[in-house]
C-alpha cells in the first residue's frame, strides 16, 4: 500500500524519481531501501574509494548520506509542487565507520510548512548488530515558487 500526506500526491514515486536525479548518491553506491511516512533509509555498500587514510568510511560521505536520507524523509510531508533545501545540519560522528554496508535513516523530528526538522541515523552493518557510527539532526527550508528549484 502507497501512503499519501494528506491527501498528496504519491510521495514515494516522487522521491524515487528525485533520488535517481542525485549524482552525488549515485557516485556513493547509494540505494534508497525504505521509504514511509516520515521516514527513510538510504543504504551503501563499503568502497574502499569512499574512506579517509585510516580506511573508516569518510565524515563527508557520511554526512551527504544522512543529509540525503533526513531530507527524504522530510519530502514524505510536503506538498507534491514544492521543494526542500537543507539549511543546517549537525552530524556527531561517534564511532568508526568500519562495515561491509551501511544504513542511514532519516526521520521527521518537527514537520512545518516552512521548516522541517529531522533527525538522522547511521549504521555500520556487518556480522552481529548494526552499530551507531553517527547521528544528524538537519533543519530543512520548504521551498515554494523559486525558478530553478523543483521536486
Amino acid at each position: 500500500m502507497i501512503m499519501t500526506v494528506a491527501g498528496h500526491a504519491d510521495f514515494e514515486e516522487r522521491i524515487r524519481n528525485s533520488f535517481a536525479r542525485q549524482g552525488a548518491m549515485e557516485t556513493l553506491g547509494a540505494e534508497l531501501t525504505r521509504i514511509s511516512q516520515g521516514v527513510v533509509e538510504i543504504e551503501l555498500p563499503f568502497d574502499l574509494k569512499l574512506t579517509q587514510q585510516h580506511g573508516i568510511l569518510h565524515a563527508g560521505v557520511i554526512s551527504a548520506a544522512l543529509d540525503s536520507a533526513c531530507s527524504y524523509a522530510a519530502y514524505t510531508q510536503i506538498e507534491p509542487e514544492v521543494s526542500l533545501l537543507t539549511i543546517e545540519f549537525k552530524v556527531n560522528l561517534m564511532s568508526p565507520g568500519r562495515g561491509e554496508r551501511f544504513l542511514f535513516r532519516g526521520e521527521v523530528t518537527k514537520p512545518g510548512s516552512n521548516i522541517i526538522v529531522a533527525d538522522g541515523r547511521g549504521y555500520a552493518l556487518s556480522d552481529g548488530p548494526a552499530k551507531l557510527i553517527a547521528s544528524m539532526t538537519s533543519t530543512l527550508m520548504v521551498v515554494r515558487g523559486r525558478e530553478g528549484i523543483s521536486e
